[in-house]
């Protein structure tokens, strides 16, 4: 019987490692090993392996024993760095060759904070020898449904901090399946960054989408950045973490970020399908939105 691969999920049950999994299961030429740190949300997906913990670096080792591949993920805040670098160091000594790694928007001379945290973390993937594919989604389609803690859109109105400008948007389902795709095939997209975002557009414009498509009035209200860093920060949100978010917000209004709207053409040649739009993902979840 030919060997399988093992390839580790972390994240397993949050929005985007959830999504990553179906694609990688319905492939048998790999075995998946999901991981996840709340049990019982891990129980309900049949999780096979525990998490490692981001306080206690004595559990990473145990969770990437036999893997040969794995998808990082970190969560919102600064200490993903040391968390990713521990994660590595144990996956080199575990003999893991290929990580996909999920990061931020950007190009290479970013000088968007967080964003330029999750490239340190790149950079330390490749000095380190792994072979690696480095994933820099736009906006999430998923964070109209939430952010921070703060719903975005509610009986129609679309609340956001970032006045007129236009984003970069890409829908969780389109990342999952690239990811997957790296993870299934690494010799193929060795080396490779891979920016994903795929729609430009403001709130106005998507207050336009949601109206034409769950028919009913959508309309956008601009709010100030102050606004959400209070809300975030008494939701549990990580200040330093959060205060990178604020400042791009209060760039993005005064019109001063740099290329927020960019958006690619690669998405046919990674997976062979169209990007999901905005009118898809409203339909989608019209019954969210719905009022």
């Amino acid at each position: 019987m030919p060997y399988k691969p093992k390839v580790l999920v972390l994240g397993a049950t949050g929005q985007v490692g959830k999504a990553v999994l179906p694609y990688l299961e319905a492939d048998d030429k790999v075995e998946v090993i999901a991981a996840a740190r709340n049990p019982k949300k891990a129980a309900s997906l049949g999780i096979s392996r525990g998490a490692p913990r981001s306080d206690q670096p004595e559990t990473i080792a145990p969770a990437l024993q036999g893997i040969d591949r794995a998808f990082l993920l970190t969560g919102y805040t600064i200490e993903m760095m040391q968390q990713s670098k521990d994660f590595l160091n144990a996956a080199k000594r575990a003999g893991v060759k290929h990580i996909v790694h999920l990061g931020a928007c950007g190009d290479n001379d970013t000088r968007v904070p967080h964003y330029s945290w999750h490239q340190f973390i790149e950079r330390y993937i490749e000095w380190c020898g792994f072979s690696f594919t480095h994933l820099r989604p736009e906006i999430f389609m998923q964070n109209l449904l939430g952010y921070g803690g703060e719903p975005w859109v509610q009986k129609g109105v679309i609340r956001h901090y970032i006045g007129k400008a236009r984003w970069s948007w890409v829908d969780v389902e389109d990342i999952a399946e690239v990811a997957a795709a790296c993870l299934l095939d690494p010799k193929r997209h060795n080396g490779q960054t891979y920016r994903l975002g795929y729609e430009a557009a403001t709130f106005d414009e998507i207050a336009d989408v949601f109206t034409r498509v769950i028919g009913r009035p959508f309309s956008y209200e601009a709010r100030p950045a102050e606004e959400f860093y209070r809300n975030v920060l008494a939701a549990g949100g990580e200040p330093s973490y959060f205060k990178c978010v604020f400042n791009t917000f209060v760039e993005l209004a005064n019109g001063t970020a740099v290329k927020p709207d960019e958006v690619f053409d690669n998405l046919p040649a990674i997976i062979g399908r169209k990007p999901k739009t905005l009118a898809d993902f409203a339909q989608k979840h019209a019954d969210t939105f719905r009022y």
